[in-house]
């Protein structure tokens, strides 16, 4: 897929938004990717999933043996299902828990943690997600990884919003866009200056 077919399927499917929004990582910006309105739709999220992986595995990057993905919940939960099929491994998912003190707005914390699944010493996983800005939750997700005895072969991502400045180490990444919509801090977001607040669509 061209970087056009790409952009296409996002923007047809309402995963492209415009306006005012605040980021995960408390950035505000003008553009926002929501993928879980391209993730509904099975058929276009499974050959976009398809395509990243394809590229990721014959990059060479990954290594011989995939034991598994891992995607930390809840927006990186079915890319991990396609990017597994695809790599023909299981997919398990981390999930939010409570963690200490509050954010910068006040509400809890949280870490992710794994609740449901194991990680056997040894194996190797892919980790998957949808969007990364900063990349805290992907960084998260190998660190319990690594907290278990596995290693993690590769990152493998829908869209990579830093534009290839997020680095996760010596752990290679694969994206299927890069893109870099303005972000400010919030104290210099010229929305918020003009009297605009923004939302987190993905709340």
């Amino acid at each position: 897929m061209t970087q056009k077919q790409v952009l296409k399927a996002f923007t047809d499917t309402g995963a492209l938004l415009e306006g005012h929004f605040e980021l995960r990582s408390k950035l505000h910006s003008n553009r926002y990717f929501q993928c879980a309105n391209v993730l509904r739709y099975p058929r276009i999220a499974a050959k976009l999933c398809r395509e990243v992986t394809r590229a990721a595995v014959k990059s060479g990057k990954l290594g011989q043996r995939i034991d598994g993905v891992i995607s930390p919940a809840v927006g990186g939960i079915l890319v991990g299902h396609e990017v597994a099929r695809e790599l023909n491994v299981k997919c398990i998912f981390a999930e939010k828990v409570p963690g200490a003190g509050v954010d910068a707005t006040g509400k809890p914390n949280t870490v992710l943690a794994l609740r449901r699944f194991a990680i056997k010493k040894g194996e190797r996983y892919v980790v998957a997600e949808d969007v990364v800005t900063k990349g805290g939750r992907v960084q998260e997700t190998i660190d319990l990884v690594k907290a278990a005895g596995g290693t993690v072969a590769g990152v493998i991502l829908l869209v990579d919003r830093s534009a290839g400045k997020v680095r996760f180490g010596r752990i290679p990444m694969f994206s299927l866009m890069q893109m870099t919509p303005e972000t400010w801090e919030p104290k210099d977001c010229p929305m918020c200056k003009a009297g605009s607040k923004p939302v987190h669509p993905g709340s």
